[in-house]
């Protein structure tokens, strides 16, 4: 139980101080509050993170998914393979552009795709591969990209979750055909809500920018259908002084990582292991609770402990997923995903935790013992 003088301790805690709102009050200010120079700037810093990729601003991470699908041109007829166990806009980016989701089974550490089990899902009609960096742990890109080269198909990475992420010293975002980012105010990094496309194409990054502004690099110049996926300057100048802090707080994440694979100790609990190569940027902190799942997570909520599952529903089983599939008599054999949805929680790891705050963690966690 949460002592008197204990808080809770949040399981996300975005990050807004006098930084970010100096340089809000100061674009509302300027009067330039759209698709400015504050959008440029972010886009020209951002690219340091991804290997000097081209990068294009828009409104939010689902919006990225959905505009690099279109920008590669893939629709109705099309399918794209991704993995259930993700949030629900990795498939819904592929359904909004007309393709079809096929779902494939997830690595049991990294939760990222299964390499073999995506070389299984391929069909004549795979047009794409969709990794899913979740939890900020890169996917096994080495060995999806061989496949992708192999079978001669697009990967578009979903990497909301991973900003700064890397596999053997190459920055997540910079493998595939573009990289897909998310900046709502959880994530490691935000902008207030806001999103990042990042490609090594130049053409590709030029069709990015017409479909964010309808269709439009000049105005009033419509070169194709495109819609309005802009950021705003004032998201893009909060954007800008995230920039400048996500290196430390990345490295904070990925110290009080290291505290907690040090000091949990109990039997039912098995902590997140990371990949040969990778860099893990712990957007969560997500472990496996054998037993009880729901009472270890009222006991850790009654010691003051925050904690969440992400995601306990597989995207599969979701309504718009789940009943199309049932009336066309299609399943899908997903045991390490089904596995994972039943097991995960995400504890604490936010860069403003203290040291006591870490200490309380890892009390709470061994407090569960052996038995749930």
């Amino acid at each position: 139980m949460t002592s008197i003088n204990e808080q809770p301790i949040p399981a996300a805690r975005p990050v807004i101080g006098e930084d970010e709102i100096e340089a809000a009050v100061r674009v509302l200010r300027s009067g330039r509050v759209v698709q400015g120079p504050e959008v440029a700037a972010f886009e020209e810093g951002f690219s340091r993170l991804v290997d000097d990729r081209h990068c294009v601003a828009v409104n939010s991470g689902t919006s990225a998914l959905h505009l690099l699908l279109l920008a590669l041109g893939i629709g109705p007829g099309d399918e794209v393979i991704v993995p259930s166990f993700s949030f629900a806009a990795s498939a819904n980016a592929v359904r909004l552009v007309g393709a079809d989701v096929v779902f494939a089974d997830i690595e049991p550490g990294s939760f990222g795709l299964d390499p073999a089990a995506v070389e299984a899902a391929i069909t004549p009609r795979t047009a794409a591969i969709m990794p899913v960096h979740l939890y900020g742990h890169p996917a096994a890109m080495d060995q999806l990209m061989t496949i992708a080269d192999k079978h001669k198909l697009a990967v578009v990475e979903d990497a909301c979750q991973a900003h700064a992420a890397a596999l053997n010293g190459t920055p997540v975002g910079a493998f595939g055909a573009g990289g897909t980012f998310s900046f709502y105010p959880t994530k490691n990094m935000h902008s207030l809500e806001g999103g990042m496309v990042t490609t090594a194409d130049a053409e590709l990054a030029r069709t990015l920018r017409l479909l964010r502004n309808q269709g439009m690099e000049q105005r009033y110049a419509n070169e194709i259908v495109g819609a309005n996926m802009r950021m705003t300057d004032v998201s893009a100048a909060v954007g800008r002084v995230q920039l400048g802090k996500v290196e430390a707080w990345t490295e904070q994440r990925r110290a009080n990582a290291a505290y907690l694979d040090a000091h949990i100790t109990a039997p039912a609990v098995t902590t997140p292991p990371v990949a040969e190569g990778a860099r893990h940027v712990y957007h969560q902190y997500t472990v496996r609770i054998s037993g009880d799942r729901d009472a270890a997570m009222a006991k850790l909520t009654e010691a003051g402990i925050g904690n969440a599952v992400y995601y306990p529903t597989p995207i599969h089983r979701l309504k718009p997923y789940w009943e199309p599939d049932q009336k066309a008599g299609r399943t899908w054999d997903l045991p390490e995903t089904e596995r994972a949805a039943a097991e995960v929680v995400s504890l604490p790891v936010h860069p403003s935790l203290t040291e006591g705050d870490l200490q309380r963690i890892a009390a709470a966690v061994n407090s569960l013992g052996e038995n749930l």
